[in-house]
């Protein structure tokens, strides 16, 4: 552990804001003290004055999220350049002045989307925002047990299963959920999304300049904003007189789920070569917060290729991207991963990697015990009357007796198939020998049934002789 990351640790058990997040959130006071190319900053202003013509300057700030003393500085020496001029003035000074672009400033503007099309928040270099997600990810969460079980309290599970968990959102690396299909585990890992949202938020910055090129990383369906208290935005100001760096939103730890479509490209930085912009990668997205990959062993990819890529990542907490240039820049990598699977976890990977996989919790079938209460529960939120002769029926004849394994998910798919058929003859639901051969009907495949439909179909096509 640096000096630095020690007194970050220390500062912030002590419940103060670490004097390092008010260096880096410090919004600079004049263009000099702009932390990237002046040019980035012009070249988003020709392009908002492009599309929408005359812009005031609390527009200008709106979209590009600097102070609107820097701004008006920087469009003070445009104007000196002849690039743009007044279209209006208000009676509040420069501050309500309205901009419109000159003849030179258009052919300015058309350079500028030659170069690229991105409108929005400037960005801030990659050396601050790897010092931020350094700094805010120095320190284990720490989730309580109580936390944990009320997080998953609508769930019926083993007992003590919150103990399985709960180490891993803590440690915030890696956690490897496996189990038959239908028993809960995406839920059990949104729950623990949950849980990780609910803690801190963090500070990130909706765009970083990465060798000249812009890299976008807000995402409205990912970061959700908190708004900060007065207290809250006092302890984060560098001085009194000093303002909060707008570049960087207040967010609840992010949340990054993918399923079967995930592509190896969608892991790497990728380019849109007709915006020139860069699009961060996944797990870029995904800093602070959880990645969870879910229906591990059915992406577009091999689980091999996935895990391969992985692998250096999870031990060191950074990794390596490549610009079209062929540069390779390092970058945090600082989230809780969760892999879930239905299938043999030794059959995906290899020993070598599910111990690079700090926490490897099963999400078990439910026995009798479980089947029912969960059924009980799901009975009351649907509001079909719990009989046990029903539910004994269910039981005997389409568990016992045929030796199908039992799944969480059962119980709600077949009460609502239940009440859908109720709807459907305007009766009450029951539970009723009847009712429930309708439903297990209607949801279960009947292997031998469909076997011997096959085989009298292959009959039937074989011509005569």
């Amino acid at each position: 552990m640096t000096a630095e990351t020690e007194q970050i640790t220390q500062e912030t058990s002590a419940g103060a804001v670490p004097d390092i997040f008010r260096k880096l959130l410090r919004a600079p006071d004049s263009p000099d003290e702009i932390d990237v190319p002046i040019s980035i900053i012009s070249d988003i202003i020709f392009r908002i004055l492009f599309n929408e013509g005359h812009v005031t300057l609390r527009r200008f700030a709106e979209v590009i999220k600097m102070e609107l003393k820097v701004l008006d500085s920087i469009l003070e020496r445009m104007q000196y350049d002849q690039l743009v001029e007044v279209a209006s003035a208000g009676s509040m000074g420069r501050f309500s002045y309205t901009y419109t672009i000159t003849d030179a400033g258009g052919k300015r503007a058309r350079d500028a989307f030659e170069r690229g099309l991105y409108v929005g928040p400037a960005p801030v270099p990659l050396e601050k925002y790897t010092l931020m997600i350094d700094s805010q990810t120095n320190q284990k969460l720490h989730i309580t047990p109580d936390e944990v079980k009320a997080a998953i309290s609508h769930l019926i599970l083993p007992e003590g299963f919150h103990r399985r968990i709960g180490p891993a959102v803590n440690a915030g690396t890696s956690l490897f959920l496996y189990g038959p299909p239908g028993n809960g585990k995406t839920t059990v890992a949104q729950s623990v999304a949950g849980l990780i949202a609910g803690a801190d938020p963090v500070w990130i910055p909706y765009a970083i300049t990465i060798g000249g090129y812009i890299v976008s990383i807000f995402d409205p369906y990912l970061f959700e904003e908190v708004p900060l208290s007065k207290e809250q935005l006092k302890a984060y100001k560098y001085n009194p007189q000093s303002e909060v760096d707008r570049r960087w939103g207040y967010f609840r730890r992010p949340a990054v789920i993918v399923g079967g479509e995930l592509r190896l490209d969608a892991l790497d930085l990728r380019f849109d070569p007709i915006a020139k912009l860069y699009e961060a990668p996944l797990q870029l997205k995904a800093n602070c917060g959880m990645f969870l990959i879910d229906d591990f062993g059915r992406q577009q990819i091999s689980p091999s290729d996935l895990l391969n890529r992985w692998i250096v990542p999870l031990e060191s907490g950074y990794d390596f991207l490549r610009l079209q240039t062929g540069q390779t820049l390092q970058v945090p990598f600082r989230q809780l991963i969760v892999f879930s699977t239905n299938l043999d976890p030794l059959q995906l990977v290899d020993d070598a990697f599910l111990r690079r996989i700090q926490m490897k919790v099963e999400v078990p079938a439910p026995d009798e015990r479980m089947f029912i209460q969960i059924f009980a529960t799901m009975s009351q939120k649907l509001g079909v009357p719990l009989e046990r002769e029903g539910v004994m029926y269910l039981l005997q004849k389409y568990y016992r007796e045929t030796g199908r394994p039992m799944q969480s998910v059962h119980p709600r798919d077949l009460l609502k198939i239940i009440v859908s058929m109720a709807e459907y003859e305007s009766i009450p639901a029951r539970l009723t020998p009847e009712t429930i051969d309708n439903a297990c009907q209607s949801y279960f495949v009947d292997a031998s049934r469909t076997a011997n439909l096959l085989s009298t179909r292959s009959s039937s096509a074989k011509p005569a002789k």
